[in-house]
């Protein structure tokens, strides 16, 4: 007579294959919404060209004047009275008791041990200024789509720093953002798939928004294979490889996150919800500003603003996503980003070279 097995009996492989099957096919339904289809496309925007002179002429009145030392940090402090004592993470980096207060990203909350693995394949960095340059001026390269058209690209590889985001792409687009990259941050679904970055002394800084990321992130520096079982927990497909030597690599102090989401815009302390956190993560386009102001003598913005009036615009410089796909994302809080931002602009702390935030060179 057959002997009838009780699930509790069922063999433990077994029992993994259809929750293992559910999140395969949730993860192939989520990868082809369009708000993931990021493939580089040719986009047609039409740019005044008069607003593209005006655009040109204020990036030249900026190089050309002569560098403020410490000038953009000395202004956030005097504002905001806060500041991190390191910007990324190390050997020999004094981990305080606040670096574990919360889980990622606004700490390494019972993460001792993955932290530790990391910065053991890391050698300790003797200085952390990039740029070559005793006065750096830093421009972050957003993804906005406000930059194409603009033909920016020469004068922003003018910058002694220059700061792009996730995988932003270069190659076909160096005419609108030039081909120069100081420093890619990302996190591992935004990293770029295809590595198009050719400066040799680049810093590829990662940014650590949940566990498994520090898996991924020990990959790509000891030059292993991300496991199949940590590729399911991914919402997008992470790259394979990072092809930058491991002292170019540094990790984002999560305190840069966590001073920018509750020092910088003032949200409330962070809560937890059952899927994820409440709407106070910072964008990685705010995230790298303030980051840069800890690098940098003095910071511009470039392809930063999401003007959703133009619903019809698209919303990156390398894709066809129309503007109001930042409609449907609940995480961050765009329109209060914006408006911190243009404080800071509009007090002249930071400059927003292209206009998309606040307009300072706009003919009224």
């Amino acid at each position: 007579m057959r002997k009838t097995m009780h699930a509790c009996c069922v063999p433990s492989g077994r029992r993994f294959i259809v929750p293992l099957m559910v999140v395969g096919l949730i993860s192939t339904g989520i990868l082809k919404l369009p708000m993931f289809n990021t493939s580089p496309k040719p986009v047609m925007v039409l740019v005044d060209p008069h607003h593209r002179e005006r655009v040109h002429s204020f990036v030249r009145s900026v190089l050309a004047k002569e560098c403020r030392p410490s000038f953009t940090r000395r202004r956030i402090e005097s504002i905001y009275s806060s500041s991190v004592a390191e910007p990324f993470l190390q050997k020999n980096s004094n981990l305080t008791e606040q670096i574990f207060e919360y889980p990622p990203p606004f700490g390494f909350r019972n993460l001792q041990h993955k932290l530790k693995e990391i910065l053991d394949l890391l050698p300790i960095s003797l200085s952390e200024k990039t740029g070559g340059h005793d006065c750096r001026r830093c421009v972050v390269v957003g993804n906005g789509g406000i930059l194409r058209g603009l033909e920016l690209g020469p004068l922003l590889n003018q910058f002694n720093v220059i700061l792009r985001l996730n995988s932003g792409p270069v190659r076909d687009f160096s005419r609108d953002v030039g081909n120069r990259t100081t420093i890619r941050m990302s996190y591992p679904e935004g990293s770029p798939k295809i590595w198009e970055d050719v400066d040799p002394q680049l810093w590829f800084v990662a940014v650590i928004y949940k566990s498994v990321d520090f898996n991924w992130l020990h990959a790509m520096i000891s030059r292993a294979t991300v496991s199949l079982w940590d590729k399911l927990f991914f919402w997008q497909k992470v790259p394979n490889s990072i092809p930058v030597d491991p002292s170019r690599f540094r990790i984002l102090n999560p305190e840069i996150i966590r001073e920018t989401a509750f020092k910088l815009l003032q949200y409330p302390n962070p809560k937890l919800r059952r899927w994820g956190w409440d709407q106070n993560i910072p964008t990685l386009g705010v995230s790298a500003v303030n980051l840069a102001t800890y690098l940098c003598d003095e910071v511009s913005l470039a392809g930063f603003g999401y003007n959703l009036s133009q619903k019809e615009m698209p919303l990156h410089y390398y894709d066809n996503l129309p503007m109001t796909t930042m409609l449907k994302q609940a995480m961050h809080n765009v329109d209060h980003e914006t408006v911190f931002l243009q404080r800071l602009i509009a007090a002249g702390s930071i400059l927003d070279l292209t206009g998309g935030v606040h307009c300072s060179f706009c003919s009224t």
